[in-house]
């Protein structure tokens, strides 16, 4: 594993690999608010063992890569859904097309999970000779009709600031995290966050803003009819954050994308379904190196 930085434009990024660069790549593009360290080593290096060039990285407004300024959004505009992002999930993609160009043109796997399975759309649809193929994890395509928040989960995204963000993490896992989840799983979410709040670089904000772009995500339903790239959607049937709906409604969208629905998976990635779900990537991943039927 190495640490790097590469610039895209205005933004710096930092990045972590894992494997030969020599091996196909796959970028990993995490979600709201949450820096590479929750792409999990042990994921990584499974991943890695698979035959691929695996690279995580810290978003923009996340961890040590650049920090922008500007307001995020507020309570109620959470709730209502307006917001006056201060940059675009497009504007996010641009920084994965970027990083991607810097480190292997051949192109990547783009893997999003999350907030990052809609910025990995927005990769595949607007740096399609990048994308080698997309999985979106726990995503939806932005129609607003699908993979709404539960109403149950309001509140989550609405909770002040704790005076012990590493038990208030823990505590948040458990209320969106799948069935079942152990004391390990939350010491793992202790060792986590810990060390993704040492490496932390910004004030607290950057969340606020990433949520907003979110809000003010749009609908890529048509585009991603377009898209030519395998593609896997991979979604927690206990999920409530983003409802199996919009996992749904993304495979219907994308031209022949396999659903992998995984019950009782929360919002969460739980070390118990990274064996399926690495197969999963590498299933996909092999479909864009073979030879199209016909």
């Amino acid at each position: 594993m190495s640490e790097d930085f590469t610039t895209v434009g205005d933004i710096r990024i930092c990045h972590e690999s894992f494997g030969s660069p020599e091996d196909p790549m796959v970028v990993l593009v995490m979600g709201l608010g949450l820096s590479l360290d929750w792409w999990r080593e042990g994921f990584c290096r499974a991943l890695a063992g698979r035959g691929f060039h695996v690279v995580r990285f810290d978003n923009r407004d996340v961890g040590r890569s650049t920090h922008v300024r500007g307001p995020g959004i507020s309570a109620w505009g959470f709730v209502t859904r307006r917001a006056t992002p201060v940059y675009t999930l497009g504007d996010m993609a641009d920084d994965v097309g970027g990083l991607i160009a810097a480190l292997d043109p051949r192109g990547a796997h783009v893997v999003g999970a999350s907030l990052g399975s809609m910025v990995a759309q927005e990769v595949a649809i607007r740096h399609p000779s990048l994308t080698l193929s997309l999985t979106s994890i726990m995503g939806r395509p932005g129609d607003g009709r699908t993979g709404k928040v539960s109403w149950r989960m309001v509140p989550e995204f609405l909770r002040p600031p704790s005076s012990d963000p590493v038990e208030s993490m823990v505590a948040s896992f458990r209320r969106i995290g799948s069935e079942g989840r152990t004391a390990a799983d939350d010491e793992d979410v202790r060792v986590t966050m810990r060390r993704s709040s040492a490496r932390e670089t910004g004030d607290g904000t950057g969340g606020g803003r990433q949520l907003a772009a979110c809000v003010g995500e749009r609908d890529r339903t048509a585009d991603l009819g377009r898209l030519t790239c395998p593609a896997l959607v991979f979604h927690g049937l206990a999920d409530r954050v983003i409802q199996p709906s919009g996992g749904r409604a993304t495979a219907a969208a994308i031209p022949a994308a396999e659903l992998v629905e995984v019950p009782g998976m929360g919002h969460d990635l739980p070390q118990r379904i990274w064996p399926d779900l690495i197969e999963a990537i590498h299933r996909t991943a092999d479909r864009a190196t073979r030879p199209a039927a016909g």
